[in-house]
């Protein structure tokens, strides 16, 4: 299984320190660092205040030299697909070719009506997401000289040129992941490069992967075209005051993890992550709640990954 850092700067990180845990996660030799696309946190007063995603990881981009880089899920609310489709395909040329692009159709109210941002009905929601997926996926496939038009209910396109075009061999790839049981596997199988399940069980983690799986063979594509994998909350310590010390920092206690917790020593740790890659996630992107703790990168490169490469 390969290990990811996922973060969550809405609940109160600056450039610098988001700067600090993704030098961390390429100096410890993680495959790549990802982040949330919020605005606005979900409990405490979230100071300093949100940093944009594509801003981010556009400045990461030139101060990293390895890591992948990308979105858990950027939202389809948030922007424009075409003026979203030139800023990523930017930041993959910044980096030399290391963005991923997670899309997804928005789910947190408050943070439109704190921010003035349009929020549909989950329906159009999901039109909307399904329209910028192909609006995207256009633009980036459209041959150079060659124009890409698109005719949507929420967005039209004529006669674009579909430029900046990313620069990794065989495109930016794009993430799809979620619960939904019927147009979330639908926009996977069409769209995407990997599915992701988000902070779900073991259990919750093999029935959307199955689905997937039947949503590509009704397709005509491959299930195995794509990567699988869960996003999860890590929590690890060297013994049982250093759990509880770090469980404290997001908080939580030792007894009451939520389901997609992994929490505990390093044994433990591999054991329920290897429970994920039994039932298809070769992947896992573990979010780091207290962006301060870099000690806990360490530990997890040094006692966990190794035993799930």
């Amino acid at each position: 299984m390969q290990l990811r850092i996922f973060t969550e700067p809405q609940m109160g990180a600056t450039y610098d320190d988001l700067l600090a845990v993704a030098r961390r996660t390429e100096e410890t030799g993680f495959d790549a660092f990802f982040r949330s696309d919020h605005y606005l946190a979900m409990g405490g007063d979230g100071l300093p205040g949100p940093t944009d995603a594509w801003v981010t990881l556009g400045a990461l981009a030139r101060e990293t030299s390895r890591i992948r880089l990308g979105t858990l899920m950027s939202s389809a609310t948030f922007r424009l697909p075409g003026p979203l489709a030139i800023a990523v395909a930017q930041v993959d040329q910044m980096s030399g070719g290391r963005v991923e692009f997670g899309l997804g159709a928005g789910w947190f109210e408050a943070e439109h009506t704190a921010y003035g941002i349009p929020f549909p009905e989950v329906g159009e929601r999901f039109d909307r997401l399904e329209e910028q997926l192909a609006v995207v996926s256009g633009l980036w496939g459209t041959p150079a000289g060659e124009t890409f038009d698109f005719a949507g209910r929420h967005y039209r396109v004529s006669g674009s040129p579909g430029l900046p075009k990313p620069v990794q061999e065989g495109g930016i790839p794009v993430l799809v992941g979620g619960h939904g049981a019927r147009r979330t596997p639908r926009l996977a199988a069409r769209y995407a490069a990997e599915f992701n399940v988000p902070f779900g069980s073991v259990d919750d983690v093999r029935q959307r992967i199955a689905g997937v799986r039947e949503a590509c063979a009704e397709a005509g594509r491959d299930p195995a075209s794509l990567v699988y994998s869960a996003a999860v909350t890590v929590c690890v310590g060297v013994d049982d005051a250093e759990v509880a010390r770090r469980a404290a920092a997001i908080g939580r206690t030792p007894g009451g993890w939520r389901p997609s917790d992994v929490a505990g020593s390093p044994a433990q740790v591999v054991d329920v992550l290897g429970r994920y890659a039994d039932e298809g996630a070769s992947r896992a992107y573990l979010q780091v709640l207290d962006l301060a703790d870099l000690d806990h990168l360490d530990l997890i490169a040094a006692e966990v990954a190794p035993q799930l490469s």
